[in-house]
Formats: C-alpha cells, sequence, structure tokens
C-alpha cells in the first residue's frame, strides 16, 4: 500500500474516534499522522503497511500497543501522560512520550501490529436485547442460543447484564450496567427470558483467563472512556464465574454443524453484532446459507431466530450507509423485524424506526 493510502487512513480515522466520543484518541492518532508524514517512527513502523491500512485498521492497533504498554507498566513516564492517571491530560505532553516509546520499542511494537484488534463491545447486548425480548413475547419455552463472531465471549452471558436507560429498565443487579441514549418506545421488557444453552465461536478467540491476552483485549479499548473500560471489567468478571467459553472455528462450518445438531424441543437464537462485515463473500454467503436452510425447516415447537446488529448495507439499505440496523428474522414464518437503528458503540438507539 503506497504511503499516501497509509495517511489518508491516519486521518481519517483521528476523525472518526473523536466522533465516536474519544477525543483523546482522537488526536493521539492525528500526531501520528504527522509523524508518519515527517517521516518519524510511525513511519518506520507503518508507512510500508503491506495490506489496506483501512481494513486492517493500522492506527487503532498502533493505539493499542501505546495502551497495552501503559497497562502492563512498560513506560512509567508514558502511562503518567494517560487519562488513567490524569484527567486533565494534554496531548503536548502525551505525544513526546508515545513518541519516545515507539522509537525505542519498535521490535516490540511491531510484534504487537502482527494481530488485528478485537472488540467485546458489551454496549451492543442493549440493541440485540430488543429482538431477543419482541421473539419471547410469544415464547415462553427453553432458549439455546448460538454466537458468531464472538471474541473473548464477553456478550455470550447478555441475559445476566443490568440494562438501565432514562426510560426504561430490564435484568437484575449485575456486575456490568449497560445504557444507552434510548430514543423510541421501549422493548418489551415485561418480558422474561430463560436461556438453557449458549455457545460460541470465534476464528480467533482471546482467552480472558490468560492475563497477557486479557491485557491486549483491554488495550483496543480508548483508555478516555471511563465507562467503556468499567463495563469491560465487569463483564470479564461475569465471563470468568458463569465459566464462559468460545470455540476456535470458522464460523460458517460451526453454524451449519450447530444447526444441523441444534435441539428440538427448544428456540435456537443465532446471534452476532458488527462481524458479517469482516468475512470473506464465501464464508458470509455461506453462514446466511447454513442459517436460511435451517430456517426452512423449523417448526413451532423448535423455531429459529436470527438476530443481528450489522451495517444496515449489508442487509440492502443504502451501500455508504454508516448505521447498523437492528433485526431479526423468525422461523416458520421467516418474517423480518426491524426494530431500529444505532451506531457501532451502540450510543444511541434510535427505536421503532422503519426506514
Amino acid at each position: 500500500m503506497s504511503a499516501e493510502k497509509v495517511l489518508e487512513h491516519f486521518r481519517e480515522q483521528a476523525t472518526y474516534c473523536t466522533m465516536f466520543g474519544s477525543p483523546f484518541t482522537g488526536e493521539l492518532i492525528a500526531r501520528m499522522a504527522d509523524d508518519l508524514e515527517a517521516g518519524g517512527p510511525v513511519a518506520g513502523l507503518v508507512g510500508a503497511w503491506p495490506g489496506s491500512a483501512r481494513a486492517d485498521v493500522v492506527a487503532l492497533r498502533l493505539c493499542g500497543a501505546l495502551h497495552a504498554a501503559v497497562l502492563m507498566g512498560r513506560d512509567a513516564a508514558l502511562a503518567a501522560t494517560y487519562p488513567g492517571a490524569s484527567a486533565a491530560w494534554s496531548m503536548d505532553q502525551v505525544w513526546p512520550a508515545a513518541r519516545a516509546f515507539l522509537a525505542r520499542e519498535h521490535a516490540w511494537v511491531t510484534e504487537f501490529l502482527g494481530s488485528a484488534p478485537q472488540t467485546n463491545e458489551t454496549r451492543r447486548s442493549i440493541a440485540l436485547l430488543a429482538c431477543f425480548l419482541e421473539f419471547a413475547k410469544s415464547w415462553d419455552g427453553p432458549i439455546d442460543t448460538l454466537e458468531i463472531g464472538a471474541s473473548a465471549g464477553l456478550n455470550l452471558h447478555w441475559d445476566r447484564f443490568a440494562y438501565r436507560t432514562a426510560t426504561w429498565s430490564w435484568g437484575d443487579a449485575s456486575p456490568v450496567i449497560i445504557d444507552t441514549d434510548w430514543n423510541g418506545p421501549p422493548p418489551a421488557i415485561q418480558t422474561r427470558i430463560a436461556v438453557r444453552d449458549r455457545a460460541a465461536c470465534d476464528l480467533n478467540p482471546l482467552d480472558i483467563r490468560d492475563p497477557s491476552q486479557l491485557l491486549r483485549l483491554k488495550s483496543y479499548i480508548w483508555p478516555d472512556q471511563a465507562d467503556r473500560l468499567a463495563r469491560f471489567d465487569g463483564a470479564v468478571a461475569l465471563a470468568i464465574e458463569s465459566g464462559a467459553r468460545v470455540e476456535r472455528a470458522d464460523a460458517a462450518a460451526w453454524i451449519g454443524d450447530k444447526l444441523a445438531a441444534r435441539a428440538k424441543d427448544a428456540a435456537t437464537i443465532v446471534y452476532h453484532s458488527v462481524f458479517l462485515q469482516y468475512p470473506p463473500r464465501e464464508t458470509r454467503a455461506a453462514i446466511v446459507k447454513a442459517i436460511e436452510q435451517e430456517g426452512a425447516r423449523a417448526d413451532a415447537t423448535a423455531p429459529l431466530v436470527w438476530v443481528r446488529t450489522e451495517p444496515e448495507a449489508l442487509f440492502g439499505g443504502p451501500r455508504d450507509s454508516q448505521r447498523m440496523v437492528i433485526d431479526f428474522i423468525a422461523w416458520p414464518n421467516g418474517r423480518r423485524r426491524i426494530m431500529g437503528y444505532t451506531d457501532g458503540h451502540v450510543r444511541a438507539v434510535y427505536a421503532g424506526v422503519q426506514a
């Protein structure tokens, strides 16, 4: 990839981070972009990136490396400038320490950059919850859940989260409190859900019981977003307590096998969030085919439900849309229900919006 394309990615990502509520990360990436253009340490690390810098979210990989160094105590001077140490952080203090670290720790940072970022955005569960509750209005039997693209499995026990908004709440006390700016009618909060069994897969699941993998996962959370960091810590504690496990598998093969063997005395819910745009086109087509074929075989005693929070462009929406559509399809009737729209971090939900 040309250096110009890499630089373009950094400038664009800086704007996105600021827009998504992280001025710290936005400013940090903007300084990285300046350093890249000037031929500094950032250029030495990623200036000749071999693939698509945008698809590989190289800027976020580099931010993750710096945050990991802070979390593990690898650089005390850098850590002292970060939001966790100082609410009154200044990028004029942060960047010199960050640049010095990138220059000094070139080999370590290069190794860190080799893995793609993973995010377990637990707030996405509040969008999915609207679909789960809507389906459960007409189903009071047991439910088995299958999550694809589950990363470390932090959203596997979504039914044990506490959901709290300004206009409605659902769930008992929990170490994970999910909130958002909810606009429109509330979901079916009078509904209770009985999850009997749950399973999940990911192509490269991170093991939260491994301190190094846990630290890597946390490093991708933007340092000035204390609420996301708190939700992450709570979700990790709950996942460990609940014994959450994520199988290492290709999503298409895994979901095909799981659906072929699914129970006939329960509803099966397949769900995923901000995942389906990442697999290759052939894998995505195979996932859709497996679900739709099993849906055609579903009956009233063992319904199949497909719950998604994904870019609306994947499901017939405008190709340039940045919105995520919150929807589900329930078989045996195969009806699609759009519950609303949101963004990738679910900062706000617009419920009941049909277009």
